[in-house]
C-alpha cells in the first residue's frame, strides 16, 4: 500500500483544514488507518484511527471534539477533518496503514507511512 498525504497549510488559531490520504492498492478497505503527527523537536504521536470497516474511531485526547478520522473506501482516502485549530498543533502529519486491529495509538502497528504534509497554525 502506498499512501500519499496533502491537505496541509497554512491556517490561523480558530481555523479549519482537511487533510487526506489517498492509498493505491485494491486492499485498501481490508487496512486500519491512523494519522499522526511530528512537531519539530518532539516525538511522533497519535492522533487519530479509524478501523477498516469504519465502525469505530480512536483519537487523542488533544484532538477529541475538534478532529473527526472518516473515511471512503470506495474512493480508497481517509480523511482528518481539523476544526478549531491551536499553534500547538503545528506539526508534520502522517497517515498510516495497519493491518492490523491492536494497539492502534502505537505507531510501531502501523505497516506503511504516507511522506507527511505540513500544518502550520499561526496564533
Amino acid at each position: 500500500v502506498q499512501l500519499q498525504a496533502s491537505g496541509g497549510g497554512l491556517v490561523q488559531a480558530g481555523g479549519s483544514l482537511r487533510l487526506s490520504c489517498a492509498a493505491s492498492g485494491r486492499t485498501f478497505s481490508s487496512y486500519n488507518m491512523g494519522w499522526f503527527r511530528q512537531a519539530p523537536g518532539k516525538e511522533r504521536e497519535f492522533v487519530a484511527a479509524i478501523l477498516w470497516s469504519g465502525g469505530s474511531r480512536y483519537y487523542a485526547d488533544s484532538a477529541k471534539g475538534r478532529f473527526t478520522i472518516s473515511r471512503d473506501n470506495a474512493k480508497n482516502t481517509v480523511y482528518l477533518q481539523m476544526d478549531s485549530l491551536k499553534p500547538e498543533d503545528t506539526a508534520v502529519y502522517y497517515c498510516a496503514a495497519a493491518g492490523s486491529n491492536h494497539g492502534l495509538r502505537s505507531s510501531g502497528r502501523y505497516d506503511y507511512w504516507g511522506q507527511g504534509t505540513q500544518v502550520t497554525v499561526s496564533s
